[in-house]
């Protein structure tokens, strides 16, 4: 299936220069969502995976399920405020600007085995300061899954060597 049939791409959104790939039309398809969610599930299978992480809120459309279909948990990864327990915090730089994230301070128990899910890859900032909370809390980055890598704003290398899967690359 060519999941590029199902991302529609917006010119100068959220702001002039930046194309912005929407999975909208991806999720509407039943078909096309199932596949995606399967490809992933795929990948996470021999990784011995005991957590989904996903930030908000892409992360959340795309994490949730691939947790269901394991039969694992979901931990959310959220902007300041948004948690109502203790976190802890990263800050990231995005493609157009710095921002920062959160997670509850015990969503990952030491040592387990963290699949981070998201719907882009793209300066890697997002998943990057993921991947710092996840380790901090003592839990082990078994991989990151993407539906879309924007490949000219090289994600990839923010992330280091880390295992990756990506459903499409722009």
């Amino acid at each position: 299936m060519n999941l590029k049939d199902y991302i529609a791409s917006i010119e100068n959104y959220p702001q002039e220069g930046i194309t912005f790939r929407d999975i909208s039309p991806l999720m509407a398809d039943g078909n096309a969502y199932s596949y995606a969610i399967r490809e992933i599930v795929q990948y996470a299978t021999d990784k011995k995976i005991d957590m989904i992480v996903g930030p908000e809120a892409r992360g959340f459309i795309v994490g949730c399920p691939v947790a269901f279909e394991l039969g694992i948990g979901f931990a959310p990864v959220r902007k300041p405020g948004k948690l109502p327990r203790e976190v802890i915090s990263a800050e990231y730089e995005k493609e157009y600007g710095v921002d920062t994230l959160t997670m509850h301070a015990d969503a990952i128990k030491p040592g387990q085995r963290v699949l981070i899910v998201d719907d882009l890859l793209a300066t890697g900032g997002t998943v990057k300061a993921t991947i710092e909370m996840i380790e901090k809390l003592g839990g082990v980055v078994a991989g990151c899954a993407f539906l879309i890598e924007l490949d000219d704003l090289k994600g990839r290398e923010a992330i280091g060597d880390y295992d990756y899967k990506v459903l499409m690359h722009y």
